[in-house]
């Protein structure tokens, strides 16, 4: 059983979720540190004028986790939204999730965490995917680093650890899984091309999820993912 474990993301990108649908387990990595001018909180889509990103403003504080991360007062969710309507609405597929969208951002948005994990699962459903999702939050996991890594992974009754390339060479300890009888599989991502809303523009690599979602619809969208991962095994030196 594959398991990979990555923080909460605004608009999850397609590489985020090529990740998750070549899992088994996918654990939300909440109460880690919230990382500043990181993804947690932005995203990009594509509109009439090129790639916009998105960012939702928030109070930071010095070591607060995500889950603890709040979101700043302010009309950012109807900015927000009436963003993304106006780029996609002429999209094929917009119309069928509009209604629903438009219910995660109208609504109030206290802290960052449980609508950011709300948005995640409700695209996974959106796109047929039937992994099981678990937040690090629940599992009371102490450790840190690579080790704590591991003990998500045997804590949710994984036998791999499913991790992006960058990570092996950036602060990943390979030897710890395999020492606790763990497969190390290592992810990479090339973007497949598909039709792009405002064609004029190019086509734009590795956006928002939502923007392959509502241009080609959800089972090209879920196929697209799957042709976009690379999933290769750790050989140590």
């Amino acid at each position: 059983m594959l398991v990979t474990i990555h923080q909460p993301h605004y608009l999850p990108w397609l590489p985020y979720m090529g990740k998750v649908a070549s899992s088994d387990v996918f654990i939300l990595l909440d109460d880690v540190d919230f990382t500043r001018n990181g993804w947690q909180n932005r995203n990009k889509i594509k509109t009439a004028q090129g790639p916009l990103v998105l960012t939702v403003p928030v109070e930071q504080k010095l070591g607060q986790t995500i889950e603890h991360t709040r979101v700043s007062p302010g009309n950012w969710q109807r900015k927000h939204w009436s963003t993304i309507r106006q780029a996609y609405a002429a999209a094929p597929h917009f119309s069928r999730y509009a209604a629903e969208l438009e219910g995660l951002f109208t609504r109030p948005w206290g802290g960052l965490c449980d609508p950011v994990c709300e948005m995640i699962t409700w695209l996974m459903g959106q796109l047929g995917m039937s992994q099981r999702v678990v937040r690090s939050s629940q599992l009371g996991i102490t450790t840190s680093s690579t080790r704590r890594l591991v003990d998500l992974v045997k804590a949710v009754g994984g036998t791999g650890y499913l991790s992006g390339s960058f990570a092996l060479s950036a602060y990943l300890e390979p030897e710890l899984f395999p020492a606790e009888g763990l497969e190390l599989r290592l992810y990479d991502w090339k973007c497949p091309e598909y039709a792009q809303i405002h064609p004029k523009q190019g086509f734009v690599p590795n956006l928002a999820t939502l923007d392959a979602l509502f241009s080609v619809g959800p089972e090209a969208t879920l196929k697209l993912l799957l042709e976009g991962s690379r999933l290769g095994s750790y050989q140590p030196a």
